[in-house]
C-alpha cells in the first residue's frame, strides 16, 4: 500500500459459455479469456452437432442427399436444397425451364425473409427486447403457411429436385404470396419502430463487434456479416444465377461494420426480398417446371401415378440413380447467412467421389474472436446474434 491506496492486481480468467447457453443459438461452447469484464480472447469450440454430412453424401445416390441438405441451415432449408441441386445440375449440364427458375427465386426469397425474421427476433430476445420476436413470428407464420401449401412441410421441405422442383405452384399460392408482399413492408416499419431508434438497442449494438471491410474480407465473411462492413458483394448481383439479373433490387450495405449495421442490412434485405418476389410474381411465365432430360430427371408425379413407363422410369432413377460424367464443379448461391457453396467431384459412378460444403455460418464464426476482443462480456451476446449462426451447418 502506498499513500493509503491499495494497488489492484487483476489476472486473466477463463469463462466457459455454453454449450447449452440460450444465447449461443445452438450447441456452441465459447471459451472466453477475460480481464475483469473485458474479453481478451474468444475461442469457439464446435462439433457438438457433427453428423458427417459430407461423408453421408459420398455414400448416397445424388438425388438421395437432397433431404439431408434441409438439415444444414434448418431455418433456411429451401436455399440449402437449391445450392446442392444447382451444383449437381452444373455437373450434368442441365438447364431448368423458365417457370422452374422463377419458382426457385420466389421460394428462395421467402426463405431469406423467414430466416432474417427469426434472426432479428431472436437477437431482440437475446438482448431483452421480447416484443420483437412476437411480431417477427407473426409474419414468419404466413411464409410457413405458403411453404405448407407448396410441399406440405413447414421446416424441412425437400422441395427442390435435380432438374427443377417437385411440383408446380398450387392453386391460390400466387394470390396468397401477393397478399404477403403487399402487407410486409408496413410490418417491417413496425419492427424498425420497435428497434431502430430504441436507445437501449442502439447502446447494445452501436460500436459493438466492429470489423473493418479489409478484415471482413480476410476472415472470409459473407452475407450480411460482410455487407455490414460496407463491402458491396452479393452473388445474386455479382455472379447472377437463375433469373436474378432480371430484377431491380438494391444490395444493402453498412458503413461501420458493427452489430447495428449488420441489423440494418438484414432489415433492408427483407424489404428487397419482398421487391424481388413481387417482380417474380408479375414476370413468371407458363410452361414446365422441370427439365426434359429423362436420364437424369424424375418424371412428373401425375405421370408416375397414371403411366406405366413413367412408373418404371421413376423406380429405376430412385433405386439405381444416374451416372454423371467425370469431373468436378463448384456452385454457390447467396443464402441468407452468406455464400453457400457445394464442391462436387464425380468419378463417373452413381455416387459422388467427394462433396465439400462451404457453409456460411461455419466461416462467419471465425469473426467472433476478432469482434469480441476488447468488448465486455455482455457484448458477446450481441456479437453472436449479429452473426446469426446455425449449428446444423457449422458442424455439418
Amino acid at each position: 500500500m502506498e499513500n493509503g491506496n491499495r494497488d489492484l492486481i487483476t489476472r486473466e480468467v477463463t469463462l466457459n459459455m455454453g454449450p447449452q447457453h440460450p444465447s449461443t443459438h445452438g450447441v456452441m461452447h465459447l471459451i472466453l479469456h477475460m480481464q475483469g469484464e473485458k474479453i481478451v480472447k474468444a475461442e469457439p469450440d464446435i462439433g457438438f452437432l457433427h453428423r458427417g454430412m459430407e461423408k453421408i453424401a459420398e455414400n448416397l445416390l445424388y438425388s438421395q442427399f437432397v433431404p439431408y441438405t434441409d438439415r444444414l441451415d434448418y431455418l433456411s432449408s429451401m436455399t440449402n436444397n437449391l445450392g446442392y441441386v444447382m451444383a449437381v445440375e452444373k455437373l450434368l449440364n442441365i438447364e431448368v425451364p423458365e417457370r422452374g427458375k422463377y419458382i426457385r427465386v420466389i421460394t428462395s426469397e421467402l426463405s431469406r425473409i423467414s430466416s432474417h425474421l427469426l434472426a432479428v427476433g431472436a437477437w431482440g430476445l437475446d438482448l431483452g427486447a421480447i416484443t420483437i420476436v412476437l411480431y417477427a413470428f407473426r409474419e414468419r407464420e404466413m411464409i410457413l403457411d405458403l411453404f405448407e401449401m407448396l410441399c406440405g412441410a413447414r421446416l424441412t421441405y425437400n422441395y427442390m429436385k435435380i432438374g427443377g422442383v417437385r411440383g408446380d405452384l398450387p392453386p391460390g399460392f400466387i394470390e396468397k404470396c401477393k397478399e404477403f408482399v403487399n402487407i410486409f413492408p408496413k410490418r417491417v416499419d413496425e419492427y424498425e419502430g420497435l428497434l431502430t431508434g430504441n436507445r437501449i438497442w442502439l447502446r447494445r449494438n452501436k460500436g459493438i463487434g466492429v470489423v473493418t471491410a479489409e478484415d471482413a474480407i480476410n476472415l472470409g465473411l459473407t452475407g450480411p456479416s460482410l455487407r455490414g462492413s460496407g463491402v458491396n458483394w452479393d452473388i445474386r448481383k455479382d455472379e447472377p444465377y437463375l433469373v436474378y439479373d432480371r430484377f431491380d433490387f438494391k444490395v444493402a450495405t453498412g458503413e461501420n461494420g458493427d452489430c447495428f449495421d449488420r441489423y440494418i442490412v438484414r432489415v433492408e434485405e427483407m424489404r428487397q426480398a419482398a421487391r424481388i418476389i413481387e417482380q417474380a410474381l408479375q414476370q413468371i411465365p407458363d410452361g414446365p417446371v422441370n427439365a426434359d432430360v429423362p436420364e437424369f430427371v424424375l418424371p412428373p408425379k401425375e405421370d408416375v401415378m397414371t403411366k406405366m413407363e413413367s412408373l418404371i422410369h421413376h423406380f429405376k432413377l430412385i433405386s439405381h440413380g444416374f451416372k454423371p460424367p467425370k469431373g468436378e464443379v463448384y456452385s454457390s448461391i447467396e443464402a441468407p447467412k452468406g455464400e453457400l457453396g457445394f464442391y462436387i467431384i464425380s468419378d463417373g459412378s452413381e455416387r459422388p467421389f467427394r462433396v465439400k460444403i462451404r457453409a456460411p455460418s461455419f466461416v462467419n464464426l471465425q469473426g467472433i474472436d476478432h469482434m469480441s476482443k476488447g468488448a465486455y462480456f455482455a457484448d458477446v451476446v450481441a456479437v453472436i446474434s449479429s452473426l446469426d449462426p446455425v449449428f446444423g451447418e457449422v458442424d455439418k
